[in-house]
């Protein structure tokens, strides 16, 4: 799963520099696949549909610091646990009960962000 930052966040910014995926933006601020990972150009998602990874996408929150799902791998294969969520001093980073992933599932995404055999 992913982790989401809840309405309770004081925008204060501690999770962001911790992530190893760079999946946290600032409230309103646009991201990219690109940003902290090592995604480049065409990005092909094997359903029909592609994004370029340079191309500025639309931010998902524009109240509070806000994790990007398709960039989170809940820190697997970098640390033993959630950083953001290690950080936070209000506990509102939390899992995304919409969003489930295995290990297994997350040692991909993280190969895959950073371009690992």
């Amino acid at each position: 799963m992913a982790i989401i930052i809840t309405d309770e966040c004081i925008n204060c910014g501690a999770c962001e520099p911790e992530c190893p995926n760079n999946a946290i933006y600032d409230a309103g601020a646009a991201w990219k696949f690109s940003e902290g990972t090592g995604l480049k150009g065409i990005i092909d998602f094997g359903d029909g549909n592609t994004v370029d990874a340079e191309s500025a996408q639309q931010a998902i929150s524009d109240e509070v610091y806000y994790i990007v799902p398709d960039k989170c791998t809940e820190c697997v294969g970098f640390h033993d646990e959630p950083q953001c969520a290690a950080v936070c001093p209000v506990d509102c980073c939390i899992d995304d009960e919409n969003v489930r992933e295995t290990r297994d599932e997350l040692l991909e995404k993280k190969k895959w962000l950073h371009l690992e055999e």
